[in-house]
């Protein structure tokens, strides 16, 4: 592989491609779910087709690196049964069982804000964020 040219992919194309031509979405949709307009992902659209069949028919190695992008940070989840509390990947699903005991009373928390208090989630059992005194606690 070493000895391969490389044509460069930066991940903003990678991205183009996957939401549209892998995962079916219109450029609308993708777009707005990357934030971007959508002439800038059809721009990176165009760019990520013709480098990925120029690397299929020339032979070219596809490298993917560059670009400005954000990862979002894993969520939190809580199991209401037994306290456990874990992360999982920001795109992954709600776990079914809880890896601790097995229980499937589960919480996922949303997203926290860098650097302040966490969003409050507004769920009945859910303590995350909500940790506020009840009537006849001192202020």
């Amino acid at each position: 592989m070493s000895d391969l040219d490389v044509v460069l992919l930066s991940l903003e194309e990678l991205e183009a491609v996957r939401l549209v031509d892998l995962k079916g979405l219109n450029q609308e949709e993708a777009a707005q779910r990357i934030g971007i307009s959508r002439r800038a992902l059809w721009e990176d659209l165009q760019n990520s087709r013709r480098k990925i069949v120029e690397a299929l028919v020339t032979g070219k190695a596809i490298e993917i690196k560059g670009g400005n992008y954000t990862v979002k940070k894993p969520r939190r989840c809580t199991c209401n049964g037994c306290q456990a509390d874990w992360e999982i990947p920001f795109a992954a699903r709600k776990p079914d069982q809880c890896p601790k005991c097995g229980g499937s009373d589960l919480h996922s928390h949303p997203e926290e804000q860098g650097g302040g208090e966490p969003e409050r989630c507004g769920k009945g059992r859910c303590r995350h964020g909500n940790e506020s005194k009840t009537e006849g606690e001192g202020a």
